[in-house]
């Protein structure tokens, strides 16, 4: 498929070789340098994929992405040459969808581009909406809400809350949940789940710390269910 790509890289030579191989690829690709043109830009011609770097000027990739994360569901591949699990951990926690860490080939850059495009195709394709308690997921248009409020939720949390509102009081193992959200985010752990599932809790509880819908069977991994009634 085509796309709209939003590079955000203040490497310009490295920007530009991402460019001509986005453009070669048939996607139409605008390039900016720094943290706050990403946002400016995101927000203005609302691409359909945003490459972004963490470390860049004025504001960085980190804070881009926890702020675009609160407006829309974009697509987001972080680029960063950390490569402790903890920071790629805030990253998805943050909601980027995937994460290549730096050196790293264009090749590899655009098969991450093709999957993350290729799964957010999928996931448009017509299938029944689930409401389970106060959360309605509707897979055709990608719209979680609680209580008929909409919510923004990464792919990644997307993809677990799906499979989980399929099979509502199934417990999944963090190794099945890991399996639905594979070209979504390539460097998932099953560390990876428990943050997803963090997030989530914020998202969809009353009080993430004391859950009642999505719960945890300790041992086992979580499942979804109505809640109190």
């Amino acid at each position: 498929m085509c796309a709209h790509v939003l590079v955000a890289d203040d490497d310009s030579r490295q920007a530009e070789v991402i460019r001509r191989y986005l453009l070669a690829a048939g996607h139409e690709a605008t390039v900016v340098h720094d943290g706050r043109q990403a946002l400016e830009q995101a927000r203005r011609l609302r691409p359909d994929l945003l490459v972004l770097d963490v470390m860049m000027p004025e504001l960085d990739g980190l804070h881009v992405c926890r702020t675009l994360r609160e407006e829309s569901d974009v697509l987001v591949l972080m680029l960063t040459a950390r490569t402790g699990e903890e920071d790629l951990l805030l990253g998805l926690e943050l909601g980027a969808d995937d994460y290549l860490t730096k050196p790293y080939s264009p090749r590899e850059l655009m098969a991450r581009v093709r999957t993350l495009l290729r799964r957010a195709n999928r996931s448009a394709a017509p299938r029944p909406s689930h409401t389970i308690g106060r959360v309605t997921l509707d897979p055709a248009t990608h719209r979680v809400t609680v209580d008929g409020e909409p919510i923004v939720c990464t792919r990644g949390e997307f993809a677990i809350l799906a499979a989980m509102c399929e099979q509502p009081d199934r417990v999944f193992s963090r190794a099945q949940l890991l399996h639905h959200t594979r070209g979504i985010d390539r460097s998932s752990t099953e560390r990876t789940i428990d943050v997803h599932v963090m997030n989530l809790r914020r998202k969809i509880e009353v009080d993430p710390q004391r859950p009642v819908q999505l719960l945890t069977v300790y041992g086992v991994g979580y499942r979804l269910t109505a809640g109190a009634a």
